[in-house]
């Protein structure tokens, strides 16, 4: 065979095996139910014996009840994910209720192993996400009963009640455990905390303002 043929097909043999150990792989066998008593540390959770899984590991109660959003927000998230139902262990999806006072706000936050797709079951939120730093545009949205919005996977987003009575949400990951990065959180309720010189000069700020700011979001 022609070296130069060779030479192409391993080529193509090597982008095609690198394109597909880049992105999760699919389940091999009918699930790979989580084991939380394990302690050996993997890409995602040790899976349990199969002949000790039973219906409860595939289970939740509970979705149709309200969370307490009274907080400083206004707004509270209960997830249904790897966590409350192991059996979702490597099948790449999980799902969150939102719970929204009136004026509530889920604030900026990113999901870096997601994307989330969100459906309004009652009220009117406003809804938002920003592209990346080469526009930092603001796509955004008002949404009532009924009314589904895409979040792309690691940009930051928010959602916010606009009505004057309690609004709820239901959103998919597409992540067993997508992970959840609130900006303000992260930044200003770090520990040990950021330097402040170097969050001051990050966002224009006093000094002052930055130390009440990570007093605020320090818990």
């Amino acid at each position: 065979m022609d070296s130069k043929l060779v030479f192409l097909l391993f080529a193509m043999a090597m982008a095609i095996a690198s394109s597909a150990m880049a992105s999760d792989p699919s389940p091999l066998q009918d699930f790979c139910v989580a084991d939380h008593a394990s302690k050996v540390f993997v890409n995602g959770l040790v899976c349990k014996n199969p002949k000790q899984v039973s219906e409860k590991d595939f289970f939740f109660s509970g979705l149709d009840k309200a969370g307490n959003s009274k907080s400083r927000v206004g707004s509270i998230v209960t997830p249904v994910n790897v966590e409350q139902i192991p059996g979702l262990n490597t099948l790449g999806i999980s799902l969150v209720r939102i719970d929204f006072q009136p004026g509530g706000l889920n604030p900026p936050h990113t999901h870096p192993r997601a994307t989330e797709l969100l459906t309004v079951l009652e009220g009117t939120l406003g809804v938002g996400f920003v592209t990346s730093n080469t526009e930092n545009r603001l796509i955004s949205k008002i949404l009532k009963k009924g009314d589904v919005f895409v979040f792309p996977i690691g940009l930051i987003h928010f959602q916010i009640n606009l009505g004057n009575k309690p609004a709820v949400a239901i959103t998919g990951l597409s992540s067993q455990n997508p992970g959840v990065i609130t900006i303000a959180n992260a930044l200003f309720g770090s520990k040990p905390p950021i330097d402040i010189n170097v969050l001051a000069k990050a966002f224009s700020l006093e000094k002052d303002v930055v130390e009440y700011l990570q007093d605020e979001f320090s818990g």
